[in-house]
């Protein structure tokens, strides 16, 4: 999938001369937690999120800071940073500039990807500069939820021997279980698996492989734990 078919394309955005109030009241409105800021062409110029409200002089939030010696050698640019962003009530003022963003061609892979490693949870979507959508973790779990509708669909009125060698071609695609003898059974949408293995952590596994495929009801678990090297038998 890709980020452009699962993009939310109606973006609540703010210009750059927008205030805080309201930016706020449109957060609260659509219980938002970041605003895209746009010029008047609509090329995004930054955003802002709640992050960028936490330290405020009207809620009391500014701690003072004890200059260090860096300070007085590089001047009062940091303090003249902080100074804006817990002051001013104009957007562009708080605003993160440095925007990560991608093209509604990016995979969703490398959108997860972006959002777990740079801790953002929305990403805009950008087609030749200009906002076209955006990408939330909201946005993520609705296409799962779609794609788990799509995957069960075909899949509920199967019959036991084909979801049968469906349950076996899934076991059969997972490594895993390469060396483990394991045998399925399906009864009235019931999945009777049987069979040894060697490490009890297969278990758990064993049993999401098989009840994750679309049209099993139940997994009854009949597998048998022989230890590896005392060669004693745990019964399910």
């Amino acid at each position: 999938m890709l980020a452009g078919e699962i993009m939310t394309r109606d973006v609540t955005t703010v210009g750059l001369d927008a205030s805080i109030e309201a930016v706020i009241a449109l957060m609260v409105a659509r219980g938002a937690s970041g605003v895209p800021v746009v010029t008047e062409q609509g090329q995004l110029a930054g955003i802002i999120t709640e992050g960028d409200l936490l330290r405020r002089v009207e809620t009391a939030t500014v701690e003072p800071r004890r200059r260090s010696f860096l300070d007085l050698l590089l001047g009062p640019g940091r303090e003249v940073t902080e100074y804006v962003r817990s002051h001013s009530r104009r957007v562009s003022d708080l605003m993160t500039e440095q925007v990560i963003s991608v093209a509604e061609d990016t995979p969703l892979a490398e959108v997860v990807r972006i959002m777990e490693t740079k801790r953002v949870r929305r990403v805009p979507v950008l087609r030749d500069g200009r906002l076209v959508g955006i990408i939330s973790r909201a946005d993520l779990v609705r296409a799962l939820g779609r794609r788990l509708a799509e995957l069960a669909a075909p899949l509920r009125s199967a019959s036991d021997d084909e979801l049968e060698l469906r349950v076996r071609a899934a076991l059969g695609r997972v490594s895993l279980f390469d060396n483990s003898n394991i045998d399925v059974r399906v009864e009235d949408g019931a999945a009777t698996v049987e069979g040894v293995i060697h490490d009890e952590r297969l278990r758990p596994a064993l049993r999401v492989a098989v009840e994750t495929v679309p049209g099993i009801l139940t997994v009854i678990d009949k597998i048998i734990f022989v230890e590896p090297v005392t060669g004693s038998i745990y019964p399910a």
